[in-house]
């Protein structure tokens, strides 16, 4: 029982190792991940590597197929946009529950990641950009205390970040640290609602703009998806209580 936990454990390792370089476009879209290679250079078996992968395919971030191996998935504009509408569900819950608890403390902590995001904007840096903006909504999530919603968020976490900063075409770091400043600016007056709303506004824009630029199979744009439709009404609705 002791060998199956401690492989079962190491498999989780493995499995996080593997995620982290997924969505810091170490490993990018269509890229293989080769069993023997991660074995080797984290000086472990294939077997937890295996089970790792398995895990990765569950949450669909890796292809697995017989003679090909493990390919990180390039998801569609549709299974993206898809993952906008249950974050904004689950992190406009996150807000509601967090920020009547929040300290002073960790509200200037939140605020740090504005501050990070605008550094990296000015000088050009999208992957930073981008490691702030996931610090940010993370955190928000984390400090809600419910941890099953913490779990399901982190399930969408490879769709949020690794495509948006490294594969959509025309990414403008500027914009997307500045689309943050409403949502900040309500935590720091603890307003709930205003929260809400901008984390609504925010995934809102944020869809529209992906479904601009994300190309179809074919290199193609497509016109905006229902779900990005359902979150423009989500926050007219909003808007309008």
């Amino acid at each position: 029982m002791t060998a199956v936990v401690s492989r079962s454990v190491l498999a989780d390792q493995v499995r996080e190792h593997l995620l982290a370089g997924i969505v810091s476009g170490r490993y990018p879209p269509h890229s293989r991940i080769v069993e023997t290679q991660v074995a080797r250079e984290l000086g472990t078996s294939q077997a937890p590597v295996r089970e790792a992968l398995r895990g990765l395919q569950a949450i669909g971030v890796v292809d697995i197929s017989p003679f090909r191996g493990a390919r990180v998935r390039r998801p569609g504009r549709r299974e993206i946009l898809e993952a906008y509408a249950v974050r904004v569900a689950l992190e406009t819950m996150a807000a509601r529950l967090a920020i009547p608890r929040l300290s002073d403390a960790e509200i200037d902590e939140l605020d740090t990641y504005r501050s990070d995001m605008d550094r990296a904007a000015e000088a050009g840096d999208g992957h930073a950009v981008s490691e702030a903006d996931a610090r940010l909504h993370s955190r928000i999530v984390e400090l809600s205390g419910n941890r099953t919603l913490e779990r399901t968020w982190l399930s969408l976490q490879p769709h949020s970040r690794t495509y948006l900063s490294f594969i959509v075409p025309g990414a403008n770091p500027t914009w997307s640290a500045h689309l943050h400043a409403p949502i900040l600016d309500a935590i720091r007056r603890r307003d709930v609602d205003a929260a809400v709303a901008a984390l609504e506004a925010h995934f809102s824009e944020a869809a529209e703009n992906m479904a601009g630029r994300w190309p179809d199979d074919d290199g193609e744009p497509e016109a905006p998806t229902d779900e990005a439709r359902e979150i423009e009404r989500t926050r007219t609705a909003a808007g309008a209580r």
